[in-house]
């Protein structure tokens, strides 16, 4: 049994390190891919992981296969193909580290998994099976990804969705809104981004905005974060803030957000996935621990490979 299951996409986030010495930009070739980077943050922290997506069978490719192998992560559900290249993107950092995105993605590797390459049983044998919503931009993936939803839906594994999302990679807003309601009409657990939020409902207070959200698509919990103001934590009628940990120094936002998914994954497994008897308490334990991880993952450059430990964690929040 996996304690999470993801699908999606797994490509190399080229970091920039700088200017050469003859002025031209320098980037470092960083394993990434939202999905991915949450089972990172859960076989981190000790929990059995599993990935369904496609590479290329080209050199980046290879490398992240052996990348999240080596962290533990099940990679029979990992397809390599000789007739698409890896998913490359760009990630250019403001003074603060926050990010913006250009994607070599265009018939890449990601994009052309099919519904026959979805390994059931993987799904079948998740507690949790988790998605973003980049394996809705191209009909080949999403095909595929409807019918993991539908399977884990079937099978009682609960369903994860974080949108992620990157308007660059859709047609037009109105997709990427059709996308993600999809995907959120599937959803027991929600994480959320204060961006998402405001393209979604329009409204700039993250709070009340999330409260909308709840009440539309009704999980059993979810999560908006909010970057430097913190996150909330949604469940029935309890919402709560907390702040985030400015003792920590920001170099590089890449993948925080999925370290919070991933860590506050972790705490709902340490909870036996038991909705019904999380206390505020226990809401207090799983946002302060999330909050700590994400932080942390701020402090240096890449996703995958840089996802804090327990102890790491532990020792930030105590």
């Amino acid at each position: 049994m996996y304690d999470i299951v993801s699908l999606g996409e797994l490509l190399i986030d080229f970091t920039p390190q700088g200017l050469s010495e003859k002025g031209n930009f320098m980037f470092e070739a960083n394993p990434g891919g939202a999905p991915c980077n949450v089972l990172a943050q859960m076989a981190k922290l000790g929990l059995k992981t599993a990935f369904i997506g496609k590479v290329g069978k080209d050199t980046f490719g290879l490398f992240l296969k052996d990348t999240i192998e080596k962290i533990g992560i099940d990679t029979k559900g990992l397809k390599l193909t000789d007739d698409a290249f890896t998913t490359l993107a760009f990630v250019t950092l403001d003074k603060d580290g926050n990010r913006s995105f250009a994607f070599s993605r265009n018939n890449s590797a990601d994009v052309c998994l099919t519904e026959d390459e979805v390994d059931e049983n993987l799904i079948k044998n998740a507690k949790i099976f988790h998605i973003g919503t980049l394996s809705l931009t191209h009909p080949s993936v999403k095909k595929a990804t409807v019918k993991a939803l539908k399977i884990a839906k079937e099978n009682g594994v609960l369903i994860s969705v974080d949108p992620n999302l990157r308007l660059p990679l859709w047609k037009s807003e109105d997709d990427a809104k059709e996308a993600i309601d999809l995907a959120l009409s599937y959803a027991d657990i929600i994480k959320i981004s204060d961006y998402e939020i405001e393209f979604l409902t329009g409204e700039k207070d993250v709070k009340e905005g999330s409260k909308i959200l709840y009440k539309k698509y009704n999980p059993c919990i979810m999560f908006a974060t909010c970057g430097k103001d913190g996150a909330y934590v949604l469940k029935d009628d309890t919402v709560l803030h907390h702040p985030c940990y400015d003792c920590v120094k920001t170099v590089d936002t890449t993948g925080a957000g999925d370290s919070f998914c991933g860590a506050s994954l972790k705490k709902l497994v340490d909870f036996n996935l038991d909705f019904s008897s999380l206390t505020t308490k226990n809401l207090e334990e799983i946002i302060k621990y999330a909050s700590g991880a994400a932080s942390l993952t701020t402090t240096k450059y890449g996703a995958i490979s840089v996802m804090p430990s327990e102890d790491e964690i532990i020792s930030l929040i105590k």
